[in-house]
């Protein structure tokens, strides 16, 4: 893939990211106290909840602006990932040892049944690690080139 396509595609995958932790943030805090309760249903979060339904939000708007600003892209992309890991790895727990499934998602992705939510989070997790792919490429790339200064 060309470099300016790279530049390209890290745009769009930072939109979508942005886009995505902006809007479950903000649904998460307008809707903070059905959240927090679900939350603290879960067999893996429960006495969490209170401190989780705040600090996810958070979390979220954190790496949203992190991946706004391209010079801290490589950290957004990389909060991201871990995110998005951590949110798979609980919504593939629940799919296979819980047996009340509580959904504190908010907004679209409340209507997700959970294992179209769990293809929904293993896409989002594949661009975020794809996203810091690129971004360290680039910064290797550049470093390579500055340091033997030869033409690519």
């Amino acid at each position: 893939m060309k470099t300016i396509n790279k530049a390209l595609a890290t745009d769009i995958i930072s939109a979508l990211f942005i886009l995505l932790f902006v809007y479950t943030a903000t649904t998460k805090l307008i809707e903070h106290d059905n959240f927090k309760v679900v939350l603290a249903q879960s067999p893996l979060i429960g006495e969490k909840a209170n401190v989780l339904s705040w600090l996810l939000p958070i979390l979220e708007l954190f790496t949203a602006m992190l991946l706004f600003i391209p010079s801290l892209r490589k950290w957004g992309f990389a909060s991201a990932l871990i995110l998005m890991l951590l949110f798979t790895f609980y919504i593939t727990y629940m799919i296979l040892f819980a047996r009340n499934l509580p959904c504190s998602c908010g907004g679209v992705v409340s209507a997700m049944t959970w294992p179209e939510h769990l293809i929904f989070n293993i896409f989002f997790t594949s661009i975020a690690a794809i996203g810091l792919g690129f971004t360290l490429r680039n910064k290797l790339f550049i470093a390579i080139n500055r340091n033997s200064r030869t033409p690519v």
